[in-house]
């Protein structure tokens, strides 16, 4: 009973990766943005530890998703 076997293919579109790394990369810089403009602008004794890791993490993800479908839609296949 040999079973057929599926291709790998991606739950997201090609068509979207152009769109999706735009839309990802803008909103990673707009959060990195916020982020420097809160360490700029406040003061150290004021400063949040758990805002300043969240905004952070919160730029990252969306900075490497966005990278990555970047990456995808300029046909590198990572």
């Amino acid at each position: 009973m040999v079973q057929s076997v599926k291709p790998i293919s991606s739950p997201v579109p090609d068509a979207w990766y152009p769109t999706l790394a735009f839309l990802m990369l803008a909103v990673g810089l707009i959060v990195t943005a916020s982020f420097f403009i809160y360490e700029a602008t406040s003061s150290r004794k004021n400063r949040s530890l758990a805002k300043e890791l969240t905004t952070g993490a919160v730029a990252s993800v969306f900075l490497g998703f966005g990278s990555l479908f970047l990456l995808l839609s300029s046909g590198v296949y990572v």
